[in-house]
């Protein structure tokens, strides 16, 4: 969440989903990285994108996808939420609040999904893995 929509903000959020998928660059070299970045049509992205690439924190050779289409898809996903939280996004007085309350909610989705073995593979409960994971600052 962000009260910005700049290339700051983008490149911000874009590097923070790099480190949290476990995504390093190793000598310049970007291996293990994502094949493509599919955004809406906001200018910040591609800037964002170039930035990263410049820093060699994405390999040149990313494709940035900006198909309405596609990236509906994407969206839909979280459709429920939005549904769930209103137009407003919930009212939430803090970003703490927020950031909580998704987290958990998002948590419950993924196992609704059957997504556990995704996050947790080759663990014997992985779905166990996922409420650790989402309550443990809580």
């Amino acid at each position: 969440m962000s009260t910005k929509r700049n290339t700051a903000a983008a490149t911000r959020f874009l590097g923070k989903a790099l480190r949290c998928a476990g995504h390093r660059s190793r000598n310049g070299e970007c291996p293990g990285g994502p094949r493509v970045i599919c955004t809406d049509k906001a200018p910040t992205y591609a800037a964002a994108i170039a930035a990263l690439i410049d820093e060699h924190k994405l390999s040149t050779t990313v494709e940035h996808r900006q198909v309405k289409y596609l990236n509906n898809v994407i969206e839909g996903d979280h459709g429920r939420l939005k549904r769930i939280l209103g137009p407003k996004g919930g009212g939430f007085k803090t970003p703490v609040s927020s950031y909580r309350t998704l987290q958990g909610m998002e948590a419950m989705h993924a196992l609704r999904k059957g997504q556990g073995r995704m996050f947790a593979f080759g663990c014997a409960n992985p779905d166990v893995v996922i409420v650790a994971k989402a309550f443990a600052d809580a």
